[in-house]
This record gives C-alpha cells, sequence and structure tokens, in this order.
C-alpha cells in the first residue's frame, strides 16, 4: 500500500477472535483529532463498533487530546461516526446479527492524507482456541528456530 502510514493496531484483536472478513471505511474526525493521529496518539484497544440508527459507530477508540488547542479540544473516548456505502451497511448489519458475530476494528491508518479504520467482522475465540493458538504459534517459531541453526 503506497501512501499509507499506520497509526495505532489493535494487536489483541487476532488473539481474541478469529478474523472472517475486513474492510476499509472512512471515520468522521475533528481537527484537533486528526492532528493527534498524525502524532500517532491513538488507541484501538476494546474498541467496537456497533449499529445505531442506521449507521455505523466506532465506541471506545481512544484519540488523544491535541495539546495546543487548550479549550478546543476534543473528548478523547466519544463515538465516531463510520463512512460506508449502503449495501456494505446492510451486509454488516446482517452478519452482526448472527450469533457470536462482531465488528472489531484491526488498525487505524492514513490512506493519501485522510484517516482510514480497518474494520474485521470476527468471531470471539473461546480459551481453548486462545490456547491452541498458542501452541501453534510456540511451534511455528520452534521450526524457524531450527531451521535457521541448520542453515548455519
Amino acid at each position: 500500500m503506497s501512501g499509507t502510514k499506520i497509526i495505532c493496531q489493535n494487536k489483541k484483536a487476532r488473539h481474541n477472535y478469529f478474523i472472517e472478513d475486513t474492510l476499509e471505511a472512512g471515520i468522521v474526525l475533528l481537527g484537533t483529532e486528526v492532528k493527534s493521529c498524525r502524532d500517532g496518539k491513538a488507541n484501538l484497544v476494546d474498541s467496537y463498533a456497533e449499529f445505531e440508527r442506521g449507521e455505523i459507530y466506532l465506541y471506545s477508540c481512544h484519540i488523544s487530546p491535541y495539546n495546543p488547542a487548550h479549550q478546543f479540544n476534543h473528548e478523547p473516548t466519544r463515538k465516531r461516526k463510520l463512512l460506508l456505502h449502503k449495501r456494505e451497511i446492510d451486509r454488516l448489519l446482517g452478519v452482526s446479527r448472527e450469533k457470536g458475530y462482531s465488528l472489531v476494528p484491526l488498525k487505524l491508518y492514513f490512506k493519501n492524507g485522510r484517516v482510514k479504520v480497518e474494520l474485521s467482522i470476527a468471531k470471539g475465540k473461546k480459551m481453548h482456541d486462545k490456547r491452541e493458538s498458542i501452541k501453534k504459534k510456540e511451534a511455528d517459531r520452534e521450526i524457524r528456530k531450527a531451521m535457521k541453526t541448520s542453515l548455519n
């Protein structure tokens, strides 16, 4: 992706959820929020998206106040509207109504000067699934380590 700069990622999302599908959405921000994002002062941990009156909003995404703005600053964890086409919203609404599916943001980034959100359709992992993922990751790490030592 040329012209993209990642602001922040939700690394816990891939550990806590099975990612079924992803899509890119625009986000409605205030000027001070964009400036804070340019400084990399955003956090997606524990954030999620939900439907409200036919639109999708991002909740608990923390964008720190921009210091030079003083009294004109924004509220750090306010809900923010996501910009999607009507057919995308309808598809997400249908999928999210299924049991166990959530809309989880994976990353916040700049694309051609605009802030975008990578939104995923995700299904929550159970505890045994998380343990299985950790075991698989450790096994892969051991294999890579063994391959590296055998090449030297």
